[in-house]
């Protein structure tokens, strides 16, 4: 029995792994050697749009849309539901037009009936599609993702991309939940930012590069690879600060090789208000099991709090304001592209 798409990108996902060139090494913390708070006073809890969220950690969308991938989901739900995360559900167009693979995403709701849970679609919905999506799951926001690139490498994908915005606008306008659109690893630039913003779209996941690599995914499922677009794709540091310059704190999440408490709070220091985490938490469920995911989650807020305690934050939002110098390619880049990076150095510039 041939095995789905959806578990091909699992396996894909696993055997690649992760570049982890996202350009979150260019981000340094400055040190604060007069903190004046204790890990008693961290609190973690994060604003995103309209939800409040109990972690600034995004389970991000992994999977769904094939028997094989409920359980996978199910795991994942549960750690949702006990470590307070939200949790986004893969792509839901595979339910959509076959009702025997609703469970695979119906499972994350079951299992946490109380928490935050995004559904998700490609630009390429209708509104119709969207509400359906949003009901299988009872969802709190909408993702809609964007992978032109995946879609254009990938032998069954789509090869065009007319009316978009088109689409995206009339979900926004009709539906009765937040609306998220996310790159799938290839980076949401400020020029994009501002089409999206103009459309009344009012949160992004930037997406970046250094994650899970769908370029990569689709190329090794081709039987004739388009290696030279491996590298296709802006690094997560750079596409953070990009749609930063467009849209205020509170509304840019930040995804694309993020592993790491370290990483994760230099993506909320530049000024993101969550951060969305797929692939590391796919690789230690598979690989490690579910013990060892549960315990990855609790690292994860446990150096959270010490890093923001070192640097006298405690909250999410105060985190958003400590100063960061940026070096390397990601400053210059924001250099060249116009992006003033003078203010992310100087706290007494960075009000609250």
């Amino acid at each position: 029995m041939r095995i789905s798409r959806k578990m091909e990108h699992v396996h894909y996902a696993l055997e690649l792994g992760q570049s982890r060139q996202q350009g979150l090494s260019d981000i340094k913390l400055v040190h604060n050697c007069l903190p004046e708070t204790s890990t008693d006073h961290i609190a973690l809890t994060t604003e995103i749009g309209d939800l409040i969220m109990s972690s600034p950690i995004l389970i991000n969308a992994m999977t769904g849309g094939a028997q094989e991938t409920e359980s996978i989901n199910r795991e994942l739900a549960i750690m949702a539901r006990e470590k307070g995360m939200a949790m986004a559900v893969g792509s839901q167009m595979s339910a959509l037009k076959n009702s025997e693979v609703a469970s695979s995403y119906q499972v994350v709701r079951r299992e946490n009936p109380k928490g935050i849970v995004f559904a998700n679609l490609g630009s390429e919905a209708t509104v119709d599609q969207a509400v359906r999506a949003i009901d299988m799951i009872e969802a709190n926001a909408l993702q809609i993702h964007l992978n032109v690139m995946q879609e254009l490498i990938m032998p069954e994908g789509d090869r065009s991309f007319v009316g978009m915005l088109k689409r995206i606008e009339a979900i926004v306008r009709h539906v009765q939940v937040p609306v998220i659109v996310k790159e799938v690893g290839f980076g949401i630039l400020k020029d994009n930012a501002k089409q999206l913003q103009d459309i009344g779209v009012r949160v992004l996941d930037v997406g970046g590069s250094g994650g899970t690599n769908f370029a990569a995914i689709e190329n090794a499922r081709r039987p004739a690879a388009i290696e030279w677009l491996n590298d296709w794709g802006t690094p997560t540091s750079i596409s953070l600060l990009e749609a930063l310059s467009v849209y205020p704190r509170g509304a840019v999440i930040a995804s694309g090789g993020i592993t790491n408490a370290l990483e994760a709070a230099k993506a909320l220091a530049l000024g993101a208000s969550a951060v969305g985490m797929a692939g590391a938490f796919l690789k230690v469920l598979r690989e490690q099991g579910t013990q060892s995911l549960h315990r990855f989650a609790d690292e994860l807020h446990q150096g959270l709090i010490l890093i923001m305690t070192a640097l006298g934050a405690p909250t999410i939002k105060d985190l958003g304001h400590c100063p960061v110098v940026i070096m390397g390619e990601t400053a210059e880049w924001c250099r060249t592209r116009g992006i003033d990076l003078t203010s992310y150095a100087d706290k007494t510039n960075r009000s609250k």
